[in-house]
């Protein structure tokens, strides 16, 4: 998840060694994607028409300056994603990129139609070289990985890092974004540039102008949203419209209250997984939301820009997102507002983990097609955006991390990002990241998200029918075998 258009993957995860996947996802900090595919998607993808290794670009000598050996004449294709973290950071990496290699020419271009666009294309053998993979119309992940659609970036990888040959590029990323790229093995199939923090969005001001402070447990939720209400501001509000944007904050509380076993669970596709305790009760305390008249009238109606402004415009206290949306909302936040995130609320001092358990992971996600004339033109391009000087420019500009390790001296970071660095630090290893997102993008968003939890929290369903449908959805996502499955190791 990650920025968006309709969104992460969008982007917003961390990691220590001899532990597993789950908990290389540590501490540091964020922001980043999210994003949903069409109906139909990407089916197609196994059948690549035309495009075979006689259009690829021949490969250049390796230099000091050109250690990935990149033809030096060839054309590069790129083609971002145009979203909450706009196209002006990429546009000046692509400035470096036709410095370095006068005589190549840089293709550049930003949609927010990433799937519809690009689906032909990957069909018939003639994809970009590099493609930032995110937005309303994400392709899905794990059919790409499953299609063998997509380059091992590994060779990026272990190329010299941009600033310090004495570095490989895998030293200087952030800990656990390598571990995201992956699926079923040691390739890497994915870059995620962004760096997100998924949780609860909110005004400082706001909060401190009704005298409280963010609640830890639910009763203490249901009471700041009673307190809010009494002064006319709805205590909740989201994208209604896409609604798989509610698992920002709904996936950590379920973790918290019944620990990250269950949420490994829900990505496995275990059967039952979803009628897990844990999963009943935040589903319910959500529900309760909506019941007690929490949530901002006509939020169902709402898609992400419309709900962002009406909780920038004061209208509704709380918001579940990521890290993207102080940079997407910037033109209507005002400057007092104090953006700031929080860890998701518990239901009680009974949780299985601590307050300040927390969702965080790399967002934007960077591809390299497997069928690229000029992937290693692709993959050039991404290591120059992981040197500090680019890492430093996403930031200054998007109030975002990247998955450079650094980047951020002499910066003066912004009250949302500042937020998400300290929410980072109480969560220490406390961090989680749900994988189904972009193991099983069209379940999550979809059926997860629009057909389950939209309707959940729009009332036109009770927790209990919400759960079995969305287990009957994973269940049938589980005996698809067309679909590839993937497992935390």
């Amino acid at each position: 998840m990650g920025s968006t258009s309709a969104e992460n993957n969008g982007t917003g995860e961390f990691a220590t060694s001899g532990v597993d996947r789950r908990s290389l996802i540590k501490r540091s900090a964020a922001l980043g994607l999210v994003s949903v595919p069409a109906m139909g998607f990407l089916s197609a993808c196994a059948s690549g028409g035309g495009g075979g290794d006689q259009d690829k670009a021949k490969a250049g000598k390796k230099t000091a300056k050109n250690p990935l050996g990149v033809n030096d004449t060839a054309q590069m294709e790129f083609v971002l994603f145009d979203g909450g973290f706009g196209k002006e950071y990429a546009q000046d990496a692509v400035k470096i990129y036709e410095k370095n290699f006068p005589k190549a020419k840089v293709k550049f271009s930003a949609t927010q139609k990433i799937q519809s666009t690009l689906q032909p294309r990957f069909n018939q053998g003639n994809p970009p070289d590099l493609i930032d993979n995110s937005g309303a119309e994400q392709m899905d992940m794990g059919v790409l990985v499953g299609k063998n659609q997509l380059a091992d970036l590994t060779p990026l990888l272990d190329a010299p890092s941009y600033d310090d040959p004495n570095k490989k590029v895998r030293d200087t990323l952030r800990p656990g974004i390598v571990e995201m790229g992956q699926f079923d093995g040691d390739k890497v199939w994915i870059l995620y540039y962004a760096y997100t923090v998924y949780g609860v969005w909110y005004s400082k001001k706001a909060l401190d102008s009704l005298d409280e402070e963010y609640p830890k447990t639910w009763d203490q939720m249901l009471a700041v949203c009673a307190k809010a209400k009494k002064k006319g501001m709805a205590g909740w509000t989201y994208a209604g419209k896409y609604p798989y944007y509610i698992p920002f904050s709904l996936y950590p509380m379920i973790g918290k209250v019944g620990g990250r076993e269950v949420l490994d669970a829900i990505d496995n596709l275990e059967p039952n997984a979803w009628k897990h305790p844990a999963v009943k009760d935040c589903f319910e305390a959500y529900y309760e939301l909506y019941k007690k008249g929490y949530i901002l009238k006509g939020t169902p109606g709402l898609d992400h820009i419309q709900s962002q402004t009406a909780w920038a415009q004061g209208k509704a206290l709380f918001l579940p997102n990521g890290s993207w949306v102080e940079n997407e909302s910037a033109k209507v936040i005002p400057a007092d507002f104090e953006v700031t995130v929080s860890a998701p609320t518990g239901l009680d001092d009974n949780d299985k983990m601590p307050f300040g358990t927390i969702w965080a992971s790399g967002g934007e996600p960077f591809i390299v097609p497997a069928k690229a004339k000029n992937g290693l033109g692709g993959m050039e391009q991404l290591r120059i955006m992981l040197s500090e000087a680019s890492s430093k420019n996403f930031t200054s500009k998007v109030k975002s991390l990247t998955a450079y390790n650094g980047g951020t001296d002499g910066i003066e970071l912004t009250p949302g990002l500042k937020s998400g660095v300290a929410a980072l630090e109480l969560a220490g290893e406390n961090v989680l990241n749900p994988r189904i997102q972009d193991w099983y993008v069209q379940l999550q968003k979809e059926k997860i998200g629009v057909a389950g939890l939209g309707e959940m929290m729009a009332g036109r369903i009770t927790p209990a029918e919400a759960i079995k449908k969305i287990q009957a959805f994973a269940d049938e996502t589980a005996k698809d075998s067309s679909i590839k499955h993937y497992k935390h190791q």
